[in-house]
């Protein structure tokens, strides 16, 4: 990730100085991934249709540079309602359905930004370069007419007849439908700042308190600080009344500050949100990816196969050596005795610590770090079918200010296009019948 501001600011490119004369028929406010292709399928559908997009950012899309290490993953090659977390599974089923991950292929190889499959699933731009995204997302925007307007920070949005007027800093502006693509609060350096929620809250809406999602956690624990930079496959339980809610696999990378890595950002959002929910989560973590029994039965094979290797020696072949040596002095094991050697109780408290090691969880890095927002605008308050607001017609919400937040994988940024495609066909349809 990008952390530099003026670094992101050097990876952007410029925008128009001044705005058409003629009104629009629909402002855009969010210059994002989601406002970007809401405004392309919109004038691909209505090549007649005025379409203003404004940012309050410098430039436009910094948060599509930072992504995916500024590697930009696209998409995913599978993507189900089964991949997000927030609105109820049917809705967000049927929002995703409007553009499967073929349709989101076939539109970034139109514009000239081919794709290619990695592990898991990610599909990233084959020049592994997210500028690359931007630059051909803006490209269209130029190509389809649309307008990006100068640096205009919009301030606020009220009814205004049957349309609407939006305060900016530049002076007001009227439309006559207007799409909120403000993203939430992650990544404040790339404009996000959360001031989409207070114009939905004047425009009627109820906000889905939001929390930071995908971001790393901070442990209180020193178990940690001599493990930093060692990432490894591992299963987490998340445990909520004593019972286990979930499990993740992935890798965990172990640092200064605790821990990160992709299955710790996936298993952040449930932490953060029962925290909000004033409930008590443990997360315990199988160092070895494996549960007790399965573990108790691979350390005998081991013991009968080598029954002179060390301890160390033996974990060593289960997960990295400095993740070994800091268990084995952390249950006060020495590492040169031997499996052989072990009591029965040693062994049976050797095979239950390393398949439910708690992670001391103190909190998370933030949205500084968040790489998406939980919680926000409820899906039970837009239509689906069109993205417009059930409680303020000419309303239409796109992207991250929706409460549907996807795990680790390309699933927000599908998210986005969907919700864009989606937004943008029906806005075309309502602009050609005005």
């Amino acid at each position: 990730m990008i952390e530099d501001e003026s670094e992101i600011q050097q990876m952007l490119p410029e925008r128009h100085s001044s705005l058409s004369p003629a009104g629009p028929d629909v402002i855009i406010v969010g210059a994002g991934a989601a406002g970007l292709a809401t405004a392309i399928f919109l004038r691909r559908q209505n090549a007649q249709a005025r379409v203003l997009v404004l940012d309050g950012a410098k430039r436009p899309g910094a948060k599509i540079l930072v992504s995916g290490g500024s590697r930009c993953n696209v998409t995913n090659s599978v993507v189900s309602e089964i991949d997000f977390q927030g609105g109820p599974r049917p809705i967000v089923r049927r929002i995703l359905r409007a553009l499967t991950v073929e349709d989101t292929v076939a539109f970034f190889r139109e514009i000239g930004v081919p794709l290619h499959e990695e592990p898991g699933g990610k599909l990233f731009p084959d020049t592994n370069k997210s500028r690359d995204v931007l630059n051909a997302l803006l490209t269209e925007l130029a190509r389809t007419g649309c307008q990006l307007g100068p640096e205009h920070r919009v301030t606020g949005i009220e009814r205004d007849g049957d349309g609407f007027s939006l305060s900016t800093s530049q002076g007001l502006l009227r439309s006559n439908a207007v799409v909120l693509a403000t993203g939430g609060l992650s990544l404040p350096k790339t404009g996000s700042d959360g001031a989409g929620y207070t114009f939905v809250r004047a425009l009627g809406h109820s906000i889905v308190a939001p929390t930071p999602a995908l971001v790393p956690l901070l442990l209180d624990d020193g178990f940690h600080a001599g493990l930093s930079g060692v990432a490894h496959e591992v299963s987490l339980d998340l445990w909520t009344i004593g019972k286990r809610a979930h499990t993740l696999t992935g890798s965990l990378l172990w640092t200064h500050f605790g821990v990160s890595g992709p299955v710790v950002l996936d298993a952040s959002r449930f932490w953060l949100r029962s925290r909000l929910e004033h409930q008590d989560m443990k997360i315990t973590v199988r160092l070895c990816g494996l549960d007790d029994q399965a573990l108790d039965a691979r350390l005998k094979e081991l013991a009968a196969a080598q029954p002179r290797a060390s301890l160390h020696a033996t974990l060593s072949k289960l997960m990295p050596a400095a993740v070994a040596a800091a268990s084995l002095d952390t249950l006060r094991l020495d590492r040169a005795a031997t499996l052989a050697h072990l009591t029965r109780d040693d062994r049976r408290r050797l095979s239950l610590a390393l398949t439910a090691w708690p992670l001391q969880i103190r909190d998370s890095r933030g949205y500084n770090y968040a790489e998406v927002t939980a919680g926000g605008v409820p899906l039970t308050e837009i239509d689906p079918a069109t993205m417009e607001s059930r409680v303020c017609p000419g309303l239409y919400l796109t992207g991250e200010i929706l409460d549907a937040d996807g795990r680790i994988g390309g699933f927000n940024f599908q998210w986005a296009w969907c919700t864009a495609h989606i937004a943008g066909r029906a806005l075309a349809r309502r602009i050609a019948q005005a």
